[in-house]
């Protein structure tokens, strides 16, 4: 994949198109320097609801803007799913991003039931809505719908 992008490269306008990859947090700088000349962003995987202060293990939005990364993922289903992130977690997420400066990939989707069940407009709905009143700056917004059913 990594030598089809190099090839391709010359003719992608990066103005147009912006690439990232979300690497474990234990890889995130090593990351950063390693895709830098091959016109990649590293972006984390997740960012903690607060602002700095005594939150072992969390990241906040600003300590991932002084990594000089520009992006995280957030709302992704396995933190829904597995650590119990609530809609209004994953907007106040949003929130603290937006005012670091930080772009999100906001990750929304229904689970297979809500699927079979006709739910799928109203869980996104849900999801987005929580968000909405958090987003000031939409060029730093990126939907990704992810539908969990789909995951492998």
């Amino acid at each position: 994949l990594l030598k089809a992008w190099k090839k391709a490269l010359p003719n992608v306008d990066r103005s147009k198109v912006e690439v990232v990859v979300c690497p474990p947090a234990l890889w995130l700088t090593s990351f950063t320097e390693s895709f830098e000349g091959l016109g990649f962003g590293v972006c984390a995987q997740n960012c903690g609801k607060t602002d700095a202060g005594a939150f072992t293990g969390e990241w906040t939005a600003a300590n991932l803007v002084d990594l000089g990364l520009k992006w995280t993922l957030l709302g992704h289903s396995e933190r829904r799913s597995l650590y119990g992130e609530t809609d209004e977690d994953v907007a106040e997420k949003v929130g603290k991003c937006q005012e670091a400066g930080l772009g999100v990939i906001l990750c929304i989707g229904e689970k297979l039931e809500e699927r079979e069940g006709g739910k799928t407009d109203e869980v996104n709905k849900r999801q987005l809505a929580a968000c909405l009143p958090k987003i000031k700056d939409w060029d730093k917004i990126v939907l990704a719908y992810e539908p969990v059913w789909a995951i492998g």
